[in-house]
């Protein structure tokens, strides 16, 4: 184990996994609770667009995700509320229209093209120091974000026409919710992909609502399960040599499927025990 640490690989992917686990932690209850789990698909889907053309640039893909993540978001966030079946039609449309732009500029970029396995599911073991620097400022502003307008956000997630009859600025908390998980996508695209992304915004959140209805313990249990998800999905997809992605998300998924199970089963023995009783 010790030796497997002093990789500079492997302790780019601890941290990115670190990282990662804290985005996923702090956004993903958001992401549930206002149900934004199409748009948030969207969103990622989307990103790979900017990603396509920032490697046809010869720059950073990482920055061209970016900036179409956060045009998306800010665009959706901006739309009128009024019309979310035509919201809905629009995001599915440049959902495709994204992964096809990506697709072509990676196509016309010369040389040697890159794996698109490695944008779509992920690669955790390959996330170079300098990208855990741009991933760290993006957790930086996304956690701050959410310190300083946390009763904000939580209103408006928990009871947005409650938020209105008080005078909160829900418009603009909305949108910069969406443009909090555009930054959170663009962070989890190293670890899982664009494909996956998703999954890790939900799976950890999902496990903690079985453990807590508070939102802030949610969000610690959420953090932790994603640390503990990542870090086991990572030694499996190193040692087994997995896909790091895809093994991440199945054992959150697995791990997700345990708690319930037995969670039920306790219930169901309790049940009988009141019975018997």
């Amino acid at each position: 184990m010790l030796e497997v640490l002093s990789y500079k690989f492997m302790q780019n992917a601890l941290m990115a996994a670190f990282l990662a686990s804290i985005v996923c932690g702090i956004i993903g209850p958001f992401i549930v609770t206002r149900r934004l789990v199409f748009i948030s698909g969207g969103i990622s889907h989307i990103s790979f667009g900017g990603l396509g053309i920032a490697y046809w640039l010869g720059i950073n893909p990482l920055y061209g995700a970016t900036a179409f993540s956060l045009a998306a978001a800010t665009w959706i966030g901006f739309s009128k509320q009024d019309k979310m079946s035509e919201s809905d039609l629009i995001i599915g449309i440049l959902w495709a229209f994204g992964m096809a732009i990506g697709i072509i500029f990676i196509h016309l970029t010369p040389g040697y093209a890159p794996n698109l396995m490695t944008f779509l599911f992920g690669n955790i073991l390959t996330v170079p120091r300098f990208d855990i620097f741009i991933i760290s400022i993006l957790v930086l502003v996304i956690t701050l974000s959410v310190l300083i307008f946390y009763k904000g956000f939580v209103s408006v997630a928990l009871d947005e026409e409650y938020s209105k009859a008080r005078k909160l600025p829900v418009r603009s908390l909305n949108i910069g919710l969406l443009i909090l998980i555009a930054l959170s996508i663009v962070t989890l695209i190293q670890v899982v992909g664009i494909i996956l992304v998703i999954a890790l915004l939900t799976i950890p959140v999902a496990v903690a609502k079985e453990f807590s209805i508070h939102f802030k313990k949610i969000i610690l249990i959420s953090i932790l399960f994603g640390i503990s998800i990542c870090l086991l999905g990572l030694f499996i997809s190193y040692y087994i040599e997995f896909p790091s992605g895809a093994s991440i998300v199945i054992i959150g998924s697995i791990l997700l499927g345990v708690v319930k199970g037995v969670k039920k089963i306790l219930k169901m023995k309790l049940n009988l025990d009141e019975t018997i009783n």
